[in-house]
């Protein structure tokens, strides 16, 4: 009986998570075994260490796939990854094996909406290649166009996706003058536009219209690739593009193109396809495009949460209790 009691209990945590979520599991008596490393997990080791597990703490770089569902075996029970987004775990295959599965949201909204602010106005004001022009000798006398970039103040913002983080970046950048804000997505929500007054719009409507587009929806099939060759074409040539929702909503080569051609004036971005981008990559070129390695979350609270949550949601899975954050499948 003891035995099958501690086999209930042995985890599998595929990276090392922060402080307060490892000291979580600690103080619950879980048997942890864990990639004690900062790097990715090499797939052997992976599939070695989820053997005969009864619950997995993941990241959203790890890949739970079949292959690993397979070498875990039947005794897994829970599965829960630090992370909002869940696009890296096969849902299906997990559905049908019966595993219950926990994730984070709402812990990172703050953190991520700031930065989706701080990228818009890095990205509009050249705030990186004004650094650059500092540190190689380029900053002489004063010119005056010289670095000039587009202003928050009197500007029609368009956000994809006017979900928590969606929202919060819109009461972030009201104060900065917006004119208009207009949002697009599956259906109207009034109740959550109406504190901006924000306007419920087709998409091609709000790629035509926006000053600055923000793009902040979750990744489904009906949002990969949407922002394309089309949708850049529709953009004003002055309008800069936004994104720290998935890469793969975003057509990186059209991305590229419209850049190169002017059919707009920039972009930043915190996500790409894939993750991390290769230093060659030709987004990595244009002094018109900025990109950050995936950090919307990256404050020390955000991340020292998140790990509790997904360690509560573990142990929770591993007890048969109701989970802090389930996802329902």
């Amino acid at each position: 009986m003891r035995a099958a009691a501690r086999r209930l209990m042995e985890v599998f945590v595929t990276r090392r998570i922060p402080p307060e979520g490892r000291a979580a599991l600690a103080r619950a008596g879980v048997n942890i075994q864990e990639w004690d490393s900062d790097e990715p997990i090499p797939q052997t080791e992976l599939l070695a260490g989820v053997a005969g597990k009864a619950g997995i703490l993941c990241l959203l770089s790890d890949r739970i796939d079949k292959e690993v569902l397979d070498a875990a075996g039947p005794s897994l029970k829970v599965i829960s990854t630090l992370s909002v987004g869940y696009d890296h775990l096969a849902i299906d295959e997990i559905k049908k094996r019966g595993i219950r599965v926990g994730y984070t949201p709402d812990i990172l909204t703050d953190a991520t909406a700031e930065l989706t602010v701080a990228l818009l106005l890095a990205t509009s004001r050249r705030l990186p290649e004004s650094v650059e022009e500092v540190k190689n000798g380029g900053w002489t006398t004063w010119k005056p166009l010289w670095m000039c970039g587009y202003g928050l103040s009197g500007s029609t913002v368009g956000i994809i996706g006017l979900g928590r983080i969606g929202q919060a970046v819109a009461r972030r950048l009201k104060p900065f003058g917006v004119k208009r804000f207009l949002y697009s997505g599956c259906n109207p929500k009034p109740e959550r536009a109406a504190e901006f007054g924000a306007e419920f719009v087709p998409l091609a409507k709000l790629a035509e219209e926006s000053d600055f587009v923000i793009v902040t929806c979750s990744l489904t099939p009906n949002t990969q690739g949407m922002c394309n060759r089309d949708f850049f074409g529709k953009m004003k040539k002055t309008a800069l593009f936004i994104n720290t929702s998935r890469g793969a909503v975003v057509n990186q080569d059209d991305l590229y193109d419209a850049l190169v051609k002017g059919h707009i004036a920039a972009a930043g971005l915190d996500v790409t396809t894939p993750e991390p981008l290769p230093p060659a990559h030709p987004l990595l070129s244009l002094k018109n495009c900025v990109i950050l390695p995936h950090i919307g979350s990256a404050t020390y609270a955000t991340r020292n949460t998140m790990s509790v949550l997904a360690a509560n949601n573990l142990l929770a899975g591993l007890k048969g209790e109701s989970m802090p954050s389930e996802l329902r499948l």
